[in-house]
């Protein structure tokens, strides 16, 4: 009878330990859906090849779950249509999860998708992690339980880029210039209200919107700016279309002081450099000169592919993610969503939290400066002999914002 006992209680301990180690040795695939053709292709590559290095350099024993993550690239042409199109193709595909970042519009159009497939399907559902769509409405009114954002939204950005600029005395008359959909539209407008609420004298000499990834020529934006008497400018551009501005910027040379959400990005840097020193500032969750993990982390993609790693909520998204399946002793999507629900894990930054209350990641956030390599800031953006240096570090409970979200949780 003891015998039976220990027979029994040996396999209940047996029992437990693959209970607790089930997702071992899976493979988890994951579909990124973004432009990876068209006038932002370049972008999109260059986060492609990023997913597939973390995920290739934390897979298995180097992940809290113990999991292999495999990134399958889907072109979507940077189109929200095209985006629905290849979301349908990777559900056919038994892809289970899903990442994008590049366009707001594409994310709502995905976001929505994502939510009514899982109404229509249970036991298929996906989970959408998003990595770079900063569109407030995603966490706010059009909030859904399968969406997670990494990225830090424009109006927590926003925040901090005017707490920041308030303090500029140089800053008294602005122009902003933005692509003509919903992320470049909110830095306009929350610029314009976070402005009026620290610095009455600061006067908005110009307001432009552009057509997204259309214009070829930024040259009459730029004879606008000259004509206004602006002494600083203030873009949410991004690849091909902020490379390009700073272009006609270079050719006019007209040198003036630029704070940008996306000058590190694909291009840009080396359109920057060819226009000699320029005053730059940028708000983003990261900036150019880690130490470290994260240094080495850049060092060894720059070496394998002689462009730089600047996506650094993609690392937190794999992080997250094993954290979320070790958690969950699962790799079924509706756990991992339940487990990455208010989950605190070290990210690049140090402490990071996904807020549960509406999907939110709780980030601090730099602003860092364009400046000539130095000691101190020694990492060279797109080999230029320029970097991005942190300037200013706000606390993540300083960049978080409140939340009107009232999410549909599944039961």
């Amino acid at each position: 009878m003891k015998t039976s006992l220990k027979i029994i209680a040996a396999a209940s301990l047996l029992a437990c330990a693959a209970g607790a180690f089930a997702q071992k040795g899976e493979t988890v695939r994951i579909a990124l859906i973004e432009g990876l053709s068209g006038p932002m292709a370049n972008v999109g590559q260059n986060q492609l090849k990023s997913w597939q290095f973390v995920a290739e350099r934390l897979n298995g024993a180097k992940n809290a779950a113990g999991v292999k993550f495999e990134i399958i690239g889907m072109d979507s042409k940077g189109s929200p249509q095209e985006a629905l199109t290849v979301l349908k193709a990777a559900v056919d595909q038994g892809f289970r999860f899903i990442t994008q970042g590049n366009g707001s519009g594409a994310a709502l159009a995905l976001a929505d998708a994502v939510a009514k497939h899982n109404e229509r399907n249970p036991g298929k559902e996906i989970i959408y992690l998003n990595y770079a769509a900063v569109d407030p409405a995603l966490t706010n009114e059009k909030c859904s339980y399968a969406h997670f954002r990494l990225d830090a939204d424009t109006t927590m950005k926003m925040e901090a880029l005017t707490s920041f600029m308030k303090d500029q005395p140089k800053v008294t008359k602005v122009y902003l210039l933005n692509q003509n959909y919903s992320h470049g539209q909110q830095v306009s407008r929350y610029f314009k209200e976070g402005m009026a609420r620290k610095r009455t004298d600061v006067q908005i000499v110009g307001d432009d919107l552009h057509p997204l990834g259309q214009v070829k020529d930024f040259a009459p934006y730029v004879a606008k700016i000259k004509q206004s008497g602006a002494d600083t400018i203030v873009t949410g551009n991004w690849g091909a279309d902020l490379a390009l501005f700073v272009k006609a910027l270079n050719d006019a040379g007209l040198k003036l002081p630029m704070y940008a959400y996306y000058a590190g990005v694909t291009g840009t840097p080396t359109v920057l450099a060819a226009g000699g020193a320029t005053e730059v500032y940028q708000i983003a969750y990261n900036h150019s000169n880690y130490t470290g993990e994260m240094g080495a982390l850049m060092a060894d993609y720059k070496k394998k592919f002689n462009d730089d790693f600047y996506t650094f909520s993609i690392y937190n998204g794999i992080v997250l993610m094993a954290e979320a399946m070790a958690k969950a002793k699962s790799t079924d999507p509706m756990k991992v969503a339940a487990a990455m629900e208010g989950l605190s894990f070290k990210g690049f930054n140090g402490e990071s939290q996904m807020r549960k209350t509406d999907h939110q990641l709780q980030q601090g956030l730099f602003i860092s400066k364009w400046q000539k390599v130095d000691k101190k800031n020694a990492y060279s953006v797109e080999n230029t002999g320029y970097t991005f240096a942190p300037i200013k570090y706000l606390e993540p409970y300083i960049a978080s914002t409140p939340t009107s979200c009232q999410m549909k949780r599944p039961g």
